[in-house]
């Protein structure tokens, strides 16, 4: 396993550069864990990138997007889809962009996320799953989430135990309006690559023992962790959803990407119930 902090030269240069450069390095880290660079989705943390850097990503060919607020998602949404009216005026065409959420929901704003999100990574409670269920209701289709585990034990970290997850997944499996496709986790705050790998492995084994029991069906396919400090141990751990913000966009004073249920009133979404 390589060390992140070996790579502290990718925080610098352009945009363009800086992308380029970690892409680079997740297709190298899925050669080294047997897979093709392709396998693995980019979900590209917003929450500090200015529009211009959004749509900077879009004219790269970038599709995929993560948010930690809903209130934030609803204004980026809105602003990229204002900018595409324009391209189609002036091409005729404008690209696909997938937003993610990856933060904490409060229930009462259930319906915008499920309006907007492609993916919600992070539903860490049956009763956050049963609010979905309830608004997709209104969807032709099933919305798509991830099952957020709290691995490592954390207080400060939202999502169910490991012991839990077959229940729970079994759980959402009866729910019609929603599709569970995975799980989500985060690695430790303390403890640096040994702890963040530790973590990783354990998801792995969650998410394996999963597909073989059959719950989820064959759409229970998607193991997202790892952010700009740990990206490359999580590929070789099994991930196939990575959550970079950093290290593309460039570091947010104090706090670190992709987490999503950092202790902050900026970052997470607290239940308000």
């Amino acid at each position: 396993m390589q060390e992140a902090t070996a790579h502290t030269g990718t925080m610098n240069g352009t945009l363009r550069e800086r992308y380029d450069a970690v892409n680079a390095r997740i297709a190298a880290a899925a050669v080294r864990s047997g897979r093709k660079p392709e396998q693995i989705m980019v979900v590209v943390v917003t929450k500090s990138a200015t529009i211009e850097q959004i749509r900077e990503l879009i004219s790269f060919g970038h599709q995929d997007f993560g948010e930690n607020r809903v209130q934030q998602l609803i204004q980026r949404s809105a602003q990229i889809d204002e900018h595409f009216v324009r391209l189609r005026e002036l091409r005729g065409s404008a690209p696909e962009v997938r937003w993610h959420m990856i933060g904490s929901v409060q229930r009462n704003k259930v319906r915008k996320t499920v309006d907007l999100a492609r993916l919600i990574q992070s539903v860490d409670s049956l009763r956050l799953a049963e609010e979905i269920h309830v608004q997709a209701a209104r969807r032709e289709q099933p919305i798509d989430v991830l099952l957020e585990v709290n691995v490592s034990g954390e207080i400060s970290k939202h999502g169910i135990t490991g012991a839990a997850v077959r229940h729970v997944v079994q759980q959402l499996d009866t729910m019609v309006n929603l599709r569970v496709r995975g799980l989500m986790c985060m690695a430790p705050l303390e403890g640096g690559a040994v702890e963040a790998r530790k973590t990783f492995d354990r998801a792995f084994e969650l998410f394996t023992d999963v597909r073989q029991s059959g719950q989820g069906g064959k759409t229970f396919d998607l193991l997202s962790m790892g952010m700009s400090a740990d990206f490359e141990a999580a590929i070789e751990a099994g991930a196939n959803i990575v959550r970079i913000g950093s290290a593309i966009i460039g570091p947010e004073l104090g706090l670190p990407d992709g987490n999503a249920n950092i202790d902050t009133d900026s970052t997470n979404e607290s239940d308000g119930q």
